[in-house]
């Protein structure tokens, strides 16, 4: 799924939960009974369903996913792929299902190796082919690994495989806050998180991707791929960690709420002194241009004054000069 100005992507579909699982059959014989309005694209393993007014997107759509068919420390996937574009949002919504949150811009469904985009008429979700990325990423984790990902590791692979580099940006913005409200969110917390609204899920997408990327980091040569192999093997996320990076998930946890802080500490200091200044500024600016305004017609009243003053002494000089007197009285 994708939210606002290319934040927020996701999966749907999957059989972790009950509105998922009910949503992807419906959305898929919708979708099937549109097929015959459409046209088809087929490059590789990948068909792109569109409308005539989205040919030269479906086009990018099935050349960036040929051309980039491989991710992060999985083998190249093999499954064919259907990517549908929905020429206007009404058929949009119709084809991800009613379960499907209203802020969702992009949705795979791993099940129906099936990607639903918004076309050029639709959707605010920033770079397609950055949200066409992520959810494919989906479906090669999921052929991979099929239900064995945790929400927040799904969501945080996707977002690490795209290359999403404004996740950080939306950690740097929500840090302060999670530590105002005590402590880093855990890695369960995240799965919970994606359940609330948009504000809430688009926190719990960032803080996945920089747990995903810090997993990476563990093994700079081989990244995630020994953990996928045992991953895949082991059948426990929690084995896999111990065999491919020596580390418990408890530990990895911890080294995550470590090296977040660490990372994003100090832009929390600068952003909680840049919003007191900013605060300082609203309850004290009306007062100091009160006094100024005050100041300034003082001032103006002064030299108002000092002018008159100045005008009545030369007036009077002038009138010595010219030896000019005032009336006299009689004696």
């Amino acid at each position: 799924m994708r939210l606002g100005a290319g934040l927020l992507l996701g999966v749907w579909g999957r059989s972790a939960g009950a509105a998922e699982t009910e949503t992807a059959p419906g959305a898929a014989l919708v979708a099937a009974s549109d097929a015959g309005d459409l046209r088809q694209l087929e490059r590789g393993r990948f068909r792109v369903l569109y409308a005539p007014t989205d040919a030269r997107l479906a086009a990018s759509f099935a050349e960036a996913a040929f051309t980039r068919d491989s991710f992060p420390g999985l083998a190249r996937p093999a499954e064919r792929v259907e990517i549908w574009i929905a020429p206007d949002d009404a058929t949009f919504r119709r084809w991800v299902g009613t379960g499907a949150p209203e802020w969702g811009q992009a949705f795979a469904f791993p099940t129906l190796r099936r990607v639903v985009m918004h076309g050029h008429r639709g959707g605010s979700g920033g770079d397609p082919l950055e949200v066409l990325r992520h959810e494919l990423a989906h479906l090669a984790l999921h052929e991979a690994l099929g239900d064995l990902p945790p929400r927040w590791f799904d969501e945080g692979y996707a977002s690490y495989a795209a290359g999403e580099w404004g996740r950080d940006e939306v950690l740097a913005t929500n840090f302060a806050l999670a530590i105002a409200f005590g402590r880093l969110p855990t890695l369960a917390r995240l799965d919970s998180s994606f359940l609330g609204g948009a504000t809430t899920a688009q926190s719990a997408y960032a803080f996945s991707y920089r747990a995903v990327a810090e997993m990476a980091a563990l093994d700079r040569g081989r990244g995630l791929t020994l953990l996928f192999t045992y991953w895949k093997r082991e059948q426990s996320l929690e084995r896999a960690l111990r065999q491919a990076y020596g580390m418990t998930l408890g530990g990895f946890e911890m080294h995550w709420q470590q090296a977040t802080r660490r990372r994003y500490g100090g832009l929390a200091l600068v952003t909680d002194v840049s919003a007191g200044a900013i605060l300082l500024g609203v309850m004290i600016g009306p007062l100091w241009w009160s006094r100024r305004r005050r100041q300034r017609r003082r001032l103006e009243a002064m030299r108002a004054s000092d002018q008159a003053q100045a005008e009545r002494e030369r007036a009077s000089a002038l009138a010595a000069l010219l030896g000019e007197e005032g009336p006299r009285g009689d004696h």
